[in-house]
């Protein structure tokens, strides 16, 4: 009985350690479709040639919504950057709300004025969320223009340090 006990609880771990991966750096970042506020359906590899923040948030997360302003700087300053793999630098925000009228107030109060703000409404149960292992947020995965993760979780200092180490450096800057 006791051992029947503890191969049901070993194989319930493990079925969660295999149903839940987060994708690691250096490997293609799994496809993401969902829709805009405005109901057009935007993909992550639409955004092939560029450098892709994936960003996945909530309206509801205070954490998520303090460190917003620092995306709509890093925003601005980067999204004309020629990087060593991508030309451009975009945000794609990933919402994990419920919903829709929160989701787009969210957007406009805290200026998230990039393009690609998407949402299936599922919060945790969205199809990005179990597709990325989401257990947590804020999180990220930083892209290159060929769909390769080549950073993951950064936030504040660490994002712009990250898009720095991956742009292209000109002399006659």
């Amino acid at each position: 009985m006791k051992k029947s006990i503890y191969l049901f609880i070993i194989g319930s771990l493990l079925g969660l350690t295999l149903t839940a991966q987060t994708p690691e750096i250096g490997q293609l970042a799994p496809e993401i479709a969902l829709e805009t506020p405005d109901g057009d359906t935007i993909k992550l590899s639409d955004l092939r040639g560029k450098v892709v923040l994936i960003d996945f948030w909530a309206s509801w997360c205070a954490p998520c919504r303090r460190e917003n302003p620092n995306l709509v700087g890093t925003y601005q300053r980067f999204k004309d950057t020629e990087f060593k793999n991508g030309d451009g630098f975009v945000i794609l925000s990933v919402s994990l709300d419920f919903k829709r009228e929160q989701w787009m107030k969210t957007i406009e109060d805290d200026k998230l004025d990039w393009p690609y703000n998407i949402s299936d409404l599922k919060g945790w149960k969205s199809a990005a969320a179990k597709e990325y292992g989401i257990r947590m947020i804020p999180a990220s995965f930083l892209v290159d223009g060929d769909g390769i993760i080549i950073e993951e979780n950064l936030r504040g200092d660490r994002l712009e340090s990250a898009l720095k180490k991956h742009r292209v450096w000109k002399l006659w800057r």
